[in-house]
Parts: structure tokens; C-alpha cells; sequence
């Protein structure tokens, strides 16, 4: 049984929490604490499965606890649960940029918790969450990581420059994604050869956030896409939650197209249809990259695709990944044709789509 610390200042909010995690017999609620000195001081101490998080609290707030926690270099599985993650999408992923692995958003209402949609999507986080890899402590990119990853970007680019046919880049990513992405994308020059189109795995409202974010630490650009976008080489469009994405091809041109189909896999947007949207098109090759995160999301689109188009996949190594679900599938189906640790993948997909 998973022992969980629940953290939050609502004494209504907490004992709601601990039922509903009590009630599922894969964890059991070891201790509560009311603000982030509570918890600091219970997580020096003891060790848990998984940490549910709120965000405002008195005395000290789940950012500052975070920050402490990667100070100190106490590590801990973290799920953050608050009303703020819908609004303060820019909290969320500072958040998960500090090492929280996931996100649930929590209703205003106390009452409302107790809704099956909330207490499902709750367990199932939490089950991610404390069945994943403890991360390693955050730290930012280092002004010293900047320069050597440009420096291997001049030595990749000058083979990179020699690679010819025309490309595209589709990436997948889950939990975890969204600070894996930001040892990936930024590491991108701005005159890639290719476009690079991205599923992560987010709610609606969080992923212009999460591109513009991306946007400000990167040389390349990146967007969130927007219905009707024409695919350019060196652009990164990041799909929008709550919608799937395809890429439709028109007149010698490549076009973003969003559709309202149910979820697959369970999730919306899912990179399967983003991967089977592009067996019609007449790029010379796809490079897929799959990316840390639970479920199969990306092998079966890749599979379809693969019988139509020239591909080549790379997947996300093991030891580098929170959740090693989605890359583990497609090694596991016998597509990919590398695996790749993190910090290498950029300088893969440079390798492989080359810079103009």
C-alpha cells in the first residue's frame, strides 16, 4: 500500500482529500499537513509514496515548500491539487518546472470534490504520480549548459547542414513532459530544417502557457497552433489542450486542423491521430520522438504510420524518464530506432532533419 502525505490548509479540503484516497485500497493517507513548514518538516523526516500539494497556503505556500525541497535536496513524488492550477496556468508550470510531476484541478467547492469525475482523475494522477521515478532535484539550464549545448549544436550543425529531403518532426509527451520539454526545445537552433509539431498530454488553458514559456528560453520558435497555421521549418507548434491534432495537407502546404473527436488512450489531445494525420503526406520522412509518460499514446499512430511513410523513431531513454509508459511501448512494439537519453534528443533531431 502507497503511503501518501496530503497538504493543505482547508481542514474540509484535507479530510475530502484522505477519503477519497483512503477509499482506494492502493494507498493509505500516512500524514497531513496544513502549510508547506508542516510537510518540510515531516518530508526531512520520512519518506512517501506520493505528496498531494496544495498551492496557497499560509506561512508557507507549495512553491516555496518546492523551492526548499530542491534547496535542501529532499527529493519527493509531488501531484499538485488546487484551485489555482486553472487560472494560474503560470503557477502550474512553475510548479512542474520546480519538479512536481502532475496536476489535478481542484474545485472551489469542497463539495463538489466528491464528484466521480474529480475523485477518478485524482486516483489516477496519483497512481502516475507514486508509481513514477523520483525526479532528480530541478535546477535551471545553467549559462555554462547554454554555451556547451550551442557549441554541440555548431559541431551537430555542420553535419547537419549536409542532410537533404524534406522533413518534419512530431513529438510526443506525457507526464513529465512538460519540463523534459524544456531540455529539448531550447536546445533547437532557429534555422532547423524541419517543423516539429507536439502532443503533450495537458487540460485545455495550460499549453499557450506552456509554449510561450518555451518560446522565451528557446532560439527557435514556438507556438501554441492555431487552427490553419501553415507548417514552417524552424517553428515548434505545441497542440492545444482539450482538442486533437492533425496535420492536413493542401496544395503543396501543410496545415494545422483541429478536431473534436472523444478521447483516445484517455487523453485529448492524443499524438496517435497527430502520427496517422501525417501517413498522407509527402514529406520524405517523419522523425517521431516519444517522450516520458504513462499509457501507449504514440505507438499504435506510429505503427500505422510507419506502414505508409519512411520513418525514424526516437524514443526517450529509461533512466531519464518520470514515467517510462510511452517510450517503453514503442520500444517494446520493435519501432523504435533509437533510444535516446534526454539530454541527447535534441541534438538527434538535429542530426536527423538537419539546419538550412
Amino acid at each position: 500500500m502507497k503511503k501518501i502525505l496530503v497538504v493543505d490548509d482547508s481542514a474540509l479540503m484535507r479530510r475530502v482529500l484522505c477519503d477519497i484516497i483512503n477509499s482506494d485500497d492502493r494507498f493509505e493517507v500516512q500524514d497531513r499537513a496544513v502549510n508547506g513548514l508542516e510537510a518540510l518538516d515531516l518530508l526531512s523526516r520520512k519518506t512517501y509514496d506520493a505528496v498531494v500539494l496544495d498551492v496557497n497556503m499560509p506561512q508557507m505556500n507549495g512553491l516555496e515548500l518546492l523551492k526548499e525541497l530542491n534547496k535542501r535536496k529532499i527529493s519527493a513524488k509531488v501531484m499538485m491539487a488546487s484551485t489555482d492550477t486553472r487560472e494560474g496556468a503560470k503557477t502550474t508550470l512553475d510548479a512542474l518546472e520546480l519538479g512536481a510531476l502532475d496536476f489535478v484541478h481542484k474545485p472551489n467547492n469542497a463539495m463538489d470534490c466528491r464528484n466521480d469525475v474529480f475523485k477518478d482523475k485524482l486516483l489516477q494522477v496519483l497512481a502516475v504520480v507514486a508509481d513514477s521515478k523520483t525526479p532528480t532535484i530541478s535546477k535551471a539550464f545553467s549559462l555554462d549548459e547554454v554555451k556547451a549545448s550551442k557549441k554541440m549544436v555548431e559541431l551537430v550543425g555542420r553535419h547537419a547542414s549536409s542532410v537533404s529531403g524534406n522533413k518534419v518532426v512530431a513529438l510526443a509527451s506525457s507526464t513529465g513532459g512538460p519540463k523534459a520539454l524544456q531540455s529539448v526545445i531550447p536546445r533547437l537552433p532557429k534555422n532547423l530544417k524541419a517543423p516539429m509539431v507536439v502532443v503533450q498530454h495537458m487540460p485545455a488553458g495550460f499549453t499557450a502557457s506552456l509554449a510561450e514559456r518555451l518560446d522565451s528560453l528557446s532560439e527557435i520558435h514556438v507556438k501554441e497552433a492555431a487552427e490553419g497555421d501553415t507548417l514552417e521549418a524552424g517553428t515548434v507548434y505545441i497542440a492545444k489542450g482539450g482538442k486533437h491534432l492533425n496535420v492536413q495537407s493542401s496544395m503543396g502546404k501543410y496545415t494545422i486542423h483541429y478536431t473534436d473527436q472523444p478521447t483516445r488512450e484517455g487523453v485529448k489531445p492524443c499524438a496517435n491521430y497527430m502520427y496517422e494525420s501525417l501517413q498522407d503526406s509527402r514529406f520524405d520522412q517523419v522523425v517521431c520522438v516519444v517522450m516520458t509518460g504513462m499509457g501507449a499514446d504514440g505507438t499504435e499512430g506510429i505503427k500505422h504510420l510507419k506502414e505508409k511513410k519512411k520513418i525514424h523513431v526516437i524514443a526517450q531513454e529509461a533512466s531519464t524518464c518520470a514515467v517510462y509508459g510511452m517510450p517503453k511501448s514503442v520500444v517494446t512494439a520493435g519501432l523504435s530506432d533509437q533510444i535516446v537519453p534526454l539530454d541527447q534528443i535534441a541534438q538527434e533531431i538535429i542530426m536527423n532533419v538537419g539546419v538550412k
